[in-house]
């Protein structure tokens, strides 16, 4: 059945569920134990769910701090970065009152159980990555106030972005490797439909332009060891001059590249340069230890918390990209030969 475009209101509830606006009001602010039934507070949430009803949280429970809770909408938590994220948010909200609920939408396997369907289902707004910005639809998440982290400034779906300076740590990298005399570069780039992944391509190729006699090749792959690995190896095997550096999107795809260099023989950083992108432990794992573009999990969840807390409180958001920091150690060097 189509809904109206008429946001909901608590009658059109109270008349779906066949009770009092009073009683929608104590059930949805969690305050009906002793009050209504166990029933009646469940024929109510089942209402407001099916007719999409939120109520302005932002004015109302700042307020009156009846559930003072966020949605943080990431990837799934399989890399450390991501982990990060998550602690600095729920740091940042402690700090303020505030819960976190944790929507991991992870690849392959489908969407995590729609939190909006849990007896605590008021939320104040939501905390998102464009890397799982296709979650928002699937819990209709873009109906509440909205913080994007990762995402085009200009094409965000939310009311305030918070980005790490990524641009910057591309050209960092390019000027780092450049100035060591690389000119021929190979790019393992995360096959993710993110503008995060595209601000760095797009930086790395300018850069790299801008230099004469440089050559730049692009070999897409998933996010996993398993696909740079694969990529690599396919890459290196291609006609032409080989690559002396090879730029990672991210430190696990640049594991991949040790392998894949390894398996033909070649050294890190004697005979090819490698760079990662993250600073997550495992770039100092590796042998030798990762060159890396140093990014504050733990900052970029904090900014972003405070971001979605001002707009609930009707504040403008701290401006500006988070700096990030090019960390130099033993995987890369000179060519071997110019």
């Amino acid at each position: 059945m189509a809904r109206s475009s008429t946001r909901p209101t608590s009658r059109d509830v109270a008349q779906a569920a066949g009770v009092s606006q009073a009683a929608v009001s104590l059930v949805l602010g969690d305050k009906w134990r002793g009050r209504v039934s166990q029933a009646t507070a469940e024929r109510v949430r089942e209402a407001a769910r099916d007719l999409g009803y939120r109520p302005n949280l932002a004015a109302r429970n700042l307020r009156l701090g009846r559930t003072r809770t966020v949605l943080l909408v990431v990837p799934a938590l399989t890399t450390e970065f991501f982990a990060g994220v998550y602690t600095g948010a729920a740091r940042v909200a402690a700090e303020n009152g505030f819960g976190v609920v944790l929507y991991p939408s992870p690849e392959g396997i489908g969407p995590a159980r729609d939190p909006f369907a849990s007896a605590q289902a008021a939320l104040d707004g939501v905390l998102a990555s464009s890397m799982a910005a296709d979650a928002l639809t699937a819990i209709r998440g873009d109906q509440l106030p909205l913080v994007m982290l990762d995402s085009d400034p200009a094409g965000s779906l939310g009311a305030a972005t918070v980005n790490l300076d990524i641009a910057d740590g591309a050209r960092q990298i390019a000027d780092h490797l450049l100035g060591l005399g690389h000119r021929h570069f190979l790019h393992i780039a995360a096959d993710i439909p993110s503008w995060t992944f595209d601000v760095r391509a797009r930086a790395l190729a300018d850069r790299l332009a801008a230099v004469p006699g440089t050559s730049l090749r692009t070999a897409p792959t998933p996010m996993t060891i398993e696909g740079a690995l694969a990529a690599a190896e396919t890459a290196l095997a291609a006609s032409g001059p080989r690559p002396t550096a090879v730029v990672c999107d991210d430190d696990k795809l640049a594991a991949g590249v040790y392998k894949a260099l390894r398996r033909r023989g070649l050294r890190v950083p004697d005979d090819v340069s490698v760079t990662g992108v993250d600073d997550i432990a495992l770039a100092a794992a590796l042998d030798p230890e990762l060159t890396t573009v140093r990014l504050d999990a733990e900052l970029f969840g904090e900014r972003g918390m405070r971001a979605l807390l001002a707009v609930l409180d009707g504040r403008t958001p701290q401006e500006g990209d988070i700096p990030v920091e090019l960390v130099l150690r033993g995987s890369t060097a000179p060519p071997s030969s110019p």
